[in-house]
């Protein structure tokens, strides 16, 4: 039996359609690329939940949450108890620039190791784990068509970090 937790995500793209996401590493899911964000906290709507994270983990607070671009469903072992996390990830624009301020207690806590900016070009080309894998489908379907009318609904991914398209 897993223990349900809800999670907020924040898409950020810069002008050129670039996305911004972090490094993880940890022993219970190993590397891979994810958008800043997190657990929500009692009480936080998914909306707060994705700006307090994007704040927490980048420093930036000019940037809002848009629309719900799509939700996912995924099983991990957090703090060695089995979860089958519930995301929703909201798209917004922000410029290119790096995380500020004094990050690194953050980053440790959560795991993470890096971020940068990634171009669907880059995002076809590497070999490491990215949650969701179909991130590079997702971001050319919005390029292609816009913002979704209605969040696209992933439903469960049963591996949630295979390597990205390409590898």
């Amino acid at each position: 039996m897993r223990t349900p937790r809800r999670a907020a995500r924040i898409a950020v793209l810069d002008p050129a359609g670039a996305i911004f996401m972090f490094r993880y590493d940890n022993e219970e899911v190993g590397v891979h690329w994810a958008m800043p964000g997190g657990g929500l906290e009692p009480g936080e709507s998914p909306r707060q939940g994705a700006a307090r994270e994007l704040r927490e983990e980048t420093g930036w607070t000019d940037i809002a949450p848009g629309p719900v671009w799509f939700s996912w469903e995924h099983d991990y072992t957090r703090a060695g108890v089995p979860v089958r996390q519930y995301e929703q990830v909201f798209l917004a624009q922000g410029p290119r620039r790096d995380p500020v301020g004094d990050l690194a207690a953050a980053h440790a806590e959560d795991g993470i190791l890096r971020g940068r900016w990634w171009t669907p070009a880059d995002l076809a080309g590497d070999t490491e784990p990215l949650w969701p894998p179909q991130l590079p489908a997702l971001l050319a379907r919005l390029r292609e068509e816009g913002p979704p009318s209605a969040p696209v609904d992933l439903g469960h991914v049963r591996d949630a970090a295979p390597p990205i398209a390409g590898s």
